[in-house]
């Protein structure tokens, strides 16, 4: 995803939010963006699980539309082992920094995300949303003990050791312990029908309750606001994850 991409979704301005540094159980120190609902503590909550760029303002702002929609929420960044917690320009080097997450310390983050979601209304039924690195990132967190009351992935790659240390997330589906919803882009040459159609046939295979939906003709990303021609699927995405976020709180 650009550096300059945007949710597609409307803003209603009545809700902000404010950066923040979490700290994970080993002591890691990593960034974060939090935005609550507006009419104090709200019984459902969101951990945004970002593309492989981490925490930058596509994120920040998924996190507000969350809380106008209702839902406290959290977006983190993968990156406070390798780069710190401060704020990255446009040219912020991913790449180098993609490779050496671990699946341990990715969900130690996740943890402390939940952590504090719970801090203030313990009985929070949380949910990660997670996009293409994330998405992948956010299935895989419902095998990790977080208690979570269900996983969005956009255009996540089942078929591949991510977050590493895991192995790929068709082999841990018998581990699932919430929900699953995936939502791909059928235009999208990472990641080819027959590999969505194994994540589909892996979850039944699992009994885990699931929903996968494909968009004919969209890439790979295309849930941005610069991506005006897939405008009518992206509002059909988002309709789907407050849908699932509702039937599952």
């Amino acid at each position: 995803m650009d550096a300059d991409a945007l949710p597609p979704v409307p803003a209603s301005g009545t809700v902000s939010g404010r950066r923040l540094t979490l700290t994970s159980a080993d002591g890691t120190e990593f960034a974060a963006f939090e935005a609550w609902a507006e009419n104090g503590p709200s019984g459902t909550a969101v951990i945004v699980l970002p593309d492989v760029r981490g925490l930058f303002r596509f994120y920040e702002e998924l996190a507000v539309r969350f809380a106008e929609a209702g839902h406290d929420s959290v977006a983190i960044d993968y990156f406070g082992r390798t780069a710190g917690t401060e704020p990255r320009g446009e040219d912020f080097d991913h790449s180098a920094h993609v490779p050496l997450t671990t699946s341990e310390g990715i969900n130690a983050d996740i943890a402390a995300a939940a952590a504090h979601l719970r801090s203030r209304t313990p009985d929070v039924k949380i949910f990660t949303v997670g996009f293409c690195f994330g998405g992948t990132c956010s299935w895989a967190a419902t095998t990790h003990g977080h208690g979570l009351a269900g996983a969005v992935g956009f255009y996540g790659r089942p078929d591949i050791d991510r977050p590493t240390g895991d192995g790929p997330f068709l082999e841990r589906c018998h581990l699932v312990q919430a929900p699953i919803l995936a939502l791909m882009g059928g235009d999208d040459p990472s990641i080819p029908a027959e590999t969505v159609a194994a994540l589909e046939a892996a979850l039944a295979d699992a009994g885990v309750d699931h929903e996968v939906v494909t968009y004919p003709g969209a890439p790979h990303s295309f849930f941005d606001r610069k991506q005006s021609e897939f405008g009518e699927e992206s509002a059909d995405a988002w309709r789907r994850v407050l849908e699932f976020i509702r039937a599952h709180s």
